[in-house]
């Protein structure tokens, strides 16, 4: 029987949608890949039926943890998931090069990896040829030479995240984020973000008018934001961030549009020059 990889693109998964989800998981399903917090809307996915109907019909669960690792609590143990990934760049405050890999324990020396590389042979500095003699321990999903510079890079950021605390800075992020929801929302702005602070994740995604070209020149200003279309201009406050840097780039949205900055960046006045 084939089996079937389902994953989620769309801007919020509500209880709803996870219902549809874990409702579409069948005897076919080989495996789950599913986002923990949902890029465009920072929609925390409700995992519970997911996991629940993946047990029941023997699927494996694979969750996609970047956007949410560093400013959500994460327990894979607790989620029930079996394998985790993500990165170290976005809330780790690391730089790319960096990324990981959970599996839980009882399945390591049950999972057969189809690609690795030498640092997963039991015997690395034997540079044997043929097939892998594959360890059985995490170091069994390795690949090739690891990013030695990258890996230097992200050790401060983990480290000053773990001196302030994931609680701690849940806590503020959830107040800066119903913040600038609120305030987006008292301009008239469309917020694709739950207006539940327990719903979301850190960013919030707010579809102004003109967002495309109002980011960019946020960014000509200095703010460092980002856009996705469907979602709009994402501003993501981290535990350094205050609230009055959250105000500043609202202001800054509002002033943009009403001076008409916005226009120097839109696709008719670049194709104009």
């Amino acid at each position: 029987m084939p089996s079937v990889f389902i994953k989620t693109y769309g801007c919020q998964m509500n209880e709803r949608d996870s219902e549809a989800v874990a409702a579409s998981i069948s005897d076919r399903t080989a495996l789950v890949a599913i986002d923990l917090v949902l890029f465009r809307s920072s929609s925390v996915t409700d995992l519970e039926p997911i996991v629940k109907a993946a047990r029941r019909h023997g699927a494996l669960v694979l969750l996609d943890v970047y956007q949410a690792l560093g400013a959500v609590p994460l327990d894979v143990t607790k989620l029930g998931v079996d394998l985790a990934v993500g990165g170290s760049v976005k809330w780790l405050c690391g730089g790319p090069g960096v990324a990981y890999l959970y599996v839980r324990e009882d399945l390591r020396s049950a999972l057969r990896p189809a690609l690795t590389g030498w640092l997963a042979h039991q015997r690395p500095f034997s540079f044997e040829t043929g097939p892998v003699d594959r360890r059985e321990d995490s170091f069994g999903f390795l690949n090739g030479t690891p990013h030695i510079p990258a890996l230097y890079a992200c050790r401060p950021g983990l480290e000053i995240l773990n001196q302030v605390g994931i609680g701690p800075i849940r806590e503020k992020s959830m107040r800066m984020t119903k913040r600038l929801y609120e305030r987006a929302k008292s301009h008239g702005w469309r917020v694709n973000t739950s207006a539940d602070p327990a719903e979301r994740a850190g960013t919030i995604s707010i579809d102004c008018p003109h967002a495309a070209a109002v980011s960019r020149e946020l960014l000509a200003r200095e703010i460092l934001i980002d856009y996705r279309p469907k979602a709009g201009v994402r501003i993501s406050p981290h535990f350094y961030n205050s609230e009055e840097e959250c105000d500043f780039a609202l202001a800054q949205i509002a002033d943009i549009l009403n001076s008409g900055a916005w226009k120097k960046h839109s696709v008719e006045s670049v194709s104009a020059a």
